[in-house]
């Protein structure tokens, strides 16, 4: 089925790309600002602002020295329902802009594509009023130390939030008259941040660390409608795959539960696509029913590995039907030509919010007919009232198995919806987003032998590979509209290297592991901190005021943690204790801050399990391809954390070694073989 994206903020987009650049002045002219000049798909959004928006970027702060003037930097994300809310009130206003022109210089940054200067100033946010989201919107010096940081602010002061044109006049007035407060504050927040760059180390602990993490997730999972937290709540998939772990390792039932009931009641929620599959981005209330709509690329990535893991642990075909609905929105909505995968998908459309997803009686009936839109309306929860403005958001009511008639209805609702206005893709590729979906996609095809989600992977890992590197082999960040750009940071190393590990433990084709060796080690030589550590930006990367070591979890893994576990399971792949030692001496180098506060690190408690828990080395040789990727399918059939399969060179007879902690069993040369080896070894 085609769909049709956006056909207001998609067109617009693509309108401004079209402009001949080459015929406006360097300010944009009077139609525009200069973020005209960007191709990015946030930056675009703001090009006809009247505020007079700079890109990130050393123009905009030589500007705000020589007129001296503060920088009002506001960072958020092509597909944030709050910062088009602000936009609409604020950005768009003129006496607004005249107020922020006036004051300050103002610059425009994309969180996704700047995660460094997101990070850095978010950490000053958390420091300055708490739990900030996004916009932020922070005011700095010319030399990019913050002062003030505020989320939201409409244009004119209501509730709990001051209007922001009100706010800019006090920071001109502040700035312009008492410049002593402003420099107190500014050397305190730098003080604070440059702690904050410097992860404590510690040596290696044992498993009572992982005991300790596990407590607190469990105290914090909701036991009646599941997930963790108080609203809003999130998927949270790095729970799962820590929990799964300590399943595996503990043999600790109420650790499975805990998944399996967070990903059953997540799925029937309408935090879940029930028509187009996929995750929102959260739930507003405890019972997974009123989502924040946005889709983003990193939640169906992580929820489908969680879902895999989860079949692996079980073989419940529930968990690998959730991981192949994702997949299946993944290839529909979120590929870009040629195969990568596009970042996000808007919450909102025709200035309202979830207006695509939400359902009518009537529209039921009159596209079901009346008997089978009733029934459909029981199962999903569609009543005259609604459960959202009015109308209602698709649930499940019952964990009764749905009719066979089902599937027609969804497709017939699926179609009916494609023709309404579409919210805007994102269709920026990221290197570190693409990485984790190569990674889901290629642990799905290692376990179920799906063709579809293997060639997905490589195609997504190959359209990295040639657009998203440059002639010298560095990583990019970002690409859109022809055009590539960032050097990559930790996580782009870090995720995209994940993924072709993963490619390699699926398919054993050799290139996909020599492009893993070869990026850590221009992984460890760019970010490199000389003491095991690792930094989040490389040695080539523009200067900010602290050069951050990121190592705590948000929704996606710390790069950090993503780079460890990488790097161990290399070294037990090629059997180079190099690895190991620079994988254990990562881990080593902030272990400290970890026992501190375990469950905010749980990826890298994750690597940490890799390292105490029991190792299964697999080497398949000779045989046919057929032969092999049987085996590959096998082992993968378990969950088995510490498993790690290679392919040495040689032909002749199809041939399996076995090698745990401590010892090797004799070769097998058959499937069946192999399955009773490891019905043995794993009890």
């Amino acid at each position: 089925m085609t769909t049709t994206h956006h056909a207001g903020a998609g067109e617009r987009i693509r309108r401004l790309l079209e402009i001949d650049r080459t015929l406006l002045p360097p300010d944009g002219g009077p139609r525009f600002n200069r973020l005209i000049f960007s191709t990015n798909t946030y930056l675009l959004q703001h090009a006809e602002n009247p505020v007079d928006w700079y890109p990130w970027g050393d123009e905009a702060f030589a500007r705000a020295r020589a007129e001296d003037k503060p920088v009002l930097v506001s960072i958020g994300y092509a597909t944030c329902h709050w910062c088009h809310m602000m936009e609409r009130e604020s950005f768009e206003d003129p006496e607004v802009a005249a107020a922020i022109n006036r004051n300050c210089i103002a610059v425009k940054v994309d969180r996704e594509e700047r995660p460094d200067i997101d990070e850095q100033y978010m950490a000053t946010a958390r420091m300055m009023i708490g739990n900030p989201g996004w916009p932020l919107n922070v005011i700095m010096t010319p030399d990019r130390i913050p002062f003030f940081v505020a989320t939201y602010l409409p244009k004119e002061s209501r509730d709990d939030y001051t209007g922001i044109a009100e706010i800019m006049e006090k920071i001109g007035e502040v700035w312009r008259s008492d410049r002593e407060k402003v420099a107190a504050t500014c050397a305190e927040v730098a003080a604070r941040l440059a702690d904050l760059g410097a992860p404590q180390p510690a040596g290696l602990p044992g498993h009572e660390l992982l005991a300790d993490a596990y407590n607190t997730v469990a105290a914090a999972y909701d036991q009646e409608w599941g997930g963790f937290g108080q609203p809003p709540k999130f998927p949270r998939p790095l729970h799962l795959l820590f929990l799964l772990r300590v399943q595996s390792r503990f043999r600790h039932p109420v650790a499975l539960t805990l998944v399996e009931s967070t990903l059953r009641t997540m799925r029937a929620g309408g935090v879940y696509d029930q028509l187009g599959f996929g995750f929102h981005r959260y739930s507003t209330d405890r019972h997974w029913l009123v989502p924040h709509f946005e889709k983003m690329l990193y939640d169906q990535a992580l929820v489908a590995l969680a879902a895999i893991e989860t079949f692996q642990a079980t073989q419940d075909d529930r968990y690998r039907r959730i991981a192949a609905e994702i997949f299946t929105y993944l290839l529909r909505d979120l590929t870009v030509p040629d195969g990568g995968f596009s970042s996000a998908e808007d919450a909102d459309t025709e200035g309202g919010e979830g207006t695509y997803y939400l359902w009518t009686p009537a529209e039921l009936r009159e596209l079901l007919g009346d008997e089978d839109g009733a029934r459909f309306g029981e199962l999903f929860d569609v009543t005259t009232g609604g459960n959202f403005e009015g109308k209602s958001i698709l649930h499940r009511t019952s964990p009764e198995d749905l009719p066979d008639r089902f599937e027609g209805w969804r497709q017939t609702l699926l179609t009916a919806r494609a023709r309404r206005v579409r919210p805007l893709r994102d269709e920026k590729v990221l290197t570190a987003w693409n990485g984790l979906a190569v990674a889901a996609l290629a642990r799905g095809h290692a376990v179920t032998g799906e063709e579809a989600w293997r060639n997905a992977a490589e195609r997504a890992a190959r359209f990295v590979l040639s657009r998203l590197v440059t002639p010298e082999g560095r990583l990019l960040r970002s690409w859109h509209a022809g055009e590539a750009a960032v050097p990559g940071f930790l996580e782009d190393y870090a995720f995209f290297t994940w993924g072709l590990i993963e490619l390699f433990q699926a398919t054993l084709q050799r290139e996909w592991l020599d492009r893993a060796l070869g990026l850590t080690d221009e992984m460890q030589r760019l970010f490199g901190d000389g003491s095991g550590g690792l930094y989040d930006t490389g040695a080539d990367a523009e200067a900010l005021p602290v050069r951050m070591r990121s190592i705590r979890d948000g929704v996606i893994p710390a790069g950090a943690s993503v780079a460890a576990l990488n790097i161990l399971r290399l070294g037990r792949i090629v059997n180079d204790g190099a690895f190991t030692r620079a994988g254990e001496a990562l881990l080593q180098s902030c272990m400290g801050t970890v026992q501190l506060q375990p469950a905010e690190h749980l990826f890298m408690l994750v690597a940490l399990d890799f390292i105490l828990g029991a190792r299964l080395e697999a080497g398949i040789v000779g045989g046919t391809d057929e032969e092999r990727q049987a085996a590959v399918q096998t082992l993968h059939h378990h969950f088995i954390p510490g498993l790690v399969v290679n392919a040495p060179p040689g032909d002749g007879p199809f041939a399996v070694h076995i090698c745990t902690t401590g010892s090797c069993r004799m070769p097998v040369h058959s499937v069946a073989e192999l399955e009773g080896q490891l019905g043995a070894l794993l009890g």
